[in-house]
């Protein structure tokens, strides 16, 4: 067991631990906290935390970073005094660190009778009390221990269910270029690269890359390593775009279970913008398709249908309109009662209409508490299930609950890092927190990515309101405007731009979009037009204060 600033790490039970209740972190993050914790006050490189947290696979320090701040998030670590950056070196846990026996399962003193000559308490880094005859001979017991073992459960599991408990692999072939064209091939590359960083951070799935230069990209024989999928693909030109064709297939029966294509101007910014929003394309539908198979399969025609038809519904944004989608899933889910991805929909459903002023003020505490008992059950049934965890992290941002929130975003983008939706919901928790850079970071992340289409008006949106929070006007511009290119019916966001025109001197655009925001959400006012404060920082506060005061001078009722 090791102890410090308050927290409990049980390398045993996999847990970290604060005042007796289990804190909810990934099995690489929590890898690398342990790592941290047996190096307390010793610098570990970027290198080092790579090579121990992921051997043999190859990530990029996203993937790195991502954990470092699930860590932070965990620990409190806000204001990073706990996981230190030391600048050209690496990190470091600067806390002091104690290792103790651990108790017992039931939380009592540990059995005397079991261990007659029990070990005192030591910080870490000093001697332990082994010498190496009694690890030689404590070795000696486990491997005769865990050979008994295996003889006992061999019998009982087979080779066939024992391989079954193995995440899955997952082979990422060298995408190839089309008529061999070898002026592509450092593109080609850029993207395998990309696609490979990105799975290899998901939870619950091994990757296998096999080692390519862009000088050398042609068509490669599979690697001999056992895998049970295999993703290939093919780069080409068309019309000013880049497009790549992909592939997912069963390694053992050669059945395609995936195929996708995307595509991205040549002009859509610079290389590296365009090889990542070429990545995400391919692997936001795979992360997608391949959390559906570890969790039983995709929804069932009659769910999707219901689910469609519903959202379908709401696009005509009326209160009428509203209650009935709602009604079309409440009925579903009465005859499934089990129907995760229709308690899904629901639940998100009657978020939206919270946010959207649907409900009555004496509505909405019940109704998001429902929301909440819906999200957890199905996070119950599913524990491993992506839309259920995007869901809980769009849920917990919109209802202020900023440090679920932080963890809950961040397990969503543990089984899809290219997930805009997530990044979003994580963007917005740092808003509320005061963090403007942070989140604009975050949604610039997520705009790099460029996935799923249908969010995508919303991380534009996102950066243009950090840049209005930090009042740089000009920056906000093109983001708001880019949102409102790609989904204009929305008040909030003409709302803000309306006050971004101010800004700039341009008063009769500003007064457009204030008339244009007032049609599309007529009864919005000061109180309902802000964005809810409770738990936020007063950094946040104070600045949205500003510009509700700024928004008010434009023409939106006080009440």
């Amino acid at each position: 067991m090791l102890r410090f600033a308050g927290f409990e790490l049980d390398p045993q039970r996999a847990e970290l631990r604060s005042g007796g209740e289990a804190i909810r972190l990934r099995p690489k993050s929590f890898d690398m906290l342990q790592l941290f914790a047996t190096n307390a006050g010793r610098v570990l490189s970027k290198q080092e935390l790579i090579e121990q947290v992921w051997p043999n696979v190859f990530v990029s320090d996203d993937s790195l970073f991502q954990c470092i701040r699930e860590i932070r998030t965990a620990l409190g670590d806000e204001r990073r005094e706990l996981i230190r950056l030391v600048s050209g070196r690496g990190y470091l846990l600067d806390v002091e660190v104690i290792r103790e026996p651990d108790l017992d399962p039931a939380g009592g003193p540990p059995d005397v009778a079991a261990a007659p000559l029990p070990t005192p308490a030591v910080s870490v880094g000093r001697r332990l009390p082994f010498g190496p005859p009694r690890l030689a001979a404590f070795a000696i017991i486990v491997g005769l221990a865990m050979l008994v073992g295996v003889a006992v459960v061999a019998p009982i599991m087979g080779p066939g269910r024992l391989f079954a408990r193995k995440p899955p692999a997952i082979v990422v072939m060298p995408i190839t270029v089309a008529g061999g064209d070898t002026r592509l091939a450092g593109m080609a590359a850029g993207v395998t690269e990309r696609l490979t960083n990105g799975l290899a951070g998901i939870d619950g799935l091994r990757v296998v890359a096999p080692r390519t230069t862009a000088a050398s990209f042609a068509p490669q024989r599979r690697p001999t390593e056992p895998a049970d999928f295999l993703v290939s693909g093919e780069l080409q030109t068309s019309g000013g775009s880049w497009q790549v064709q992909a592939r997912m297939v069963d390694a053992a029966t050669g059945e395609v279970r995936w195929t996708t294509s995307v595509a991205v101007s040549i002009e859509d910014g610079d290389t590296a913008l365009q090889q990542s929003r070429l990545a995400a394309g391919l692997g936001h539908p795979l992360a997608v398709r391949l959390n559906a198979l570890l969790n039983g399969g995709e929804a069932d025609g009659g769910t999707k249908v219901v689910i469609e038809q519903a959202s379908a519904i709401i696009n005509q944004n009326t209160r009428e309109r509203f209650r009935a989608a709602q009604a079309m899933l409440e009925k579903a889910l009465a005859t499934d009662t089990d129907n995760v991805d229709i308690e899904v929909a629901l639940a998100s459903h009657l978020m939206r209409g919270i946010q959207t002023v649907w409900y009555d003020p004496a509505d909405v505490p019940a109704t998001e508490s429902r929301a909440r008992e819906m999200l957890e059950r199905a996070l119950k049934l599913k524990p491993t299930y992506l839309p259920a965890h995007e869901a809980y992290c769009r849920f917990l941002s919109a209802t202020n609950a900023l440090s679920e929130s932080l963890v809950a975003c961040a397990r969503a983008l543990s089984f899809d890092p290219w997930d805009g939706t997530a990044l979003f919901n994580l963007g917005m928790t740092q808003i509320m927190q005061g963090r403007f850079e942070d989140a604009l970071a975050t949604f610039k992340q997520a705009d790099g990515c460029d996935t799923p289409q249908v969010s995508r008006w919303t991380w534009l949106l996102g950066a243009g309101v950090a840049y209005v929070l930090m009042e740089r006007w000009e920056e906000a511009l093109p983001w708001l405007e880019r949102s409102l290119a790609i989904t204009p019916g929305t008040g909030r966001t003409q709302m803000v731009l309306a006050a971004v025109y101010h800004k700039l001197g341009r008063e009769a655009d500003s007064k457009a979009a204030m008339a244009q925001a007032l049609a599309l959400r007529p009864g919005s006012n000061a109180a309902n037009f802000s964005l809810p404060t409770k738990n936020t920082s007063q950094t946040f506060r104070a600045a949205n204060d500003r510009i509700i005061a700024l928004e008010i001078q434009l023409g939106l009722p006080e009440r």
